[in-house]
């Protein structure tokens, strides 16, 4: 499988992780991605890479276990659970997220909300 982009919905959280793990996720998202980040407040653009990079400085790997993909024409509603764990570090969540069906029939996040109905109200 490519570490960067899958036609498959349901492969598409594991490719986010192989990227994760590669150090480049934002090649699995669209343009002009939602990114919920864990105080509630979305971001897009830059802020959406940012807020990765946060996570990805803990050098530690993540892993995924998609508990429901749900596939109607072009988009997707993909409840993934994911664990970042290693050096006495222990992160863990349920991502709600929404993925797309490029015009190339590859997937990309459209909205990435990691922490699911764990993170703080919109403000």
């Amino acid at each position: 499988m490519s570490s960067r982009s899958t036609t498959g919905a349901a492969e598409h959280p594991f490719v986010f992780a192989a990227a994760f793990n590669a150090g480049t996720p934002e090649i699995v998202y669209e343009d002009g991605a939602v990114f919920v980040r864990p105080d509630g407040v979305s971001v897009t653009g830059a802020d959406v890479h940012r807020a990765n990079a946060e996570l990805l400085a803990l050098g530690l790997p993540i892993t995924v276990r998609p508990r429901r993909v749900e596939v109607a024409d072009d988009i997707a509603l993909l409840i993934v659970d994911w664990t970042i764990e290693g050096d006495g570090v222990h992160l863990e969540g349920t991502a709600t997220d929404v993925a797309c069906r490029g015009e190339d029939g590859h997937w990309r996040y459209v909205i990435d909300n990691p922490f699911g109905v764990r993170a703080a109200p919109n403000r």
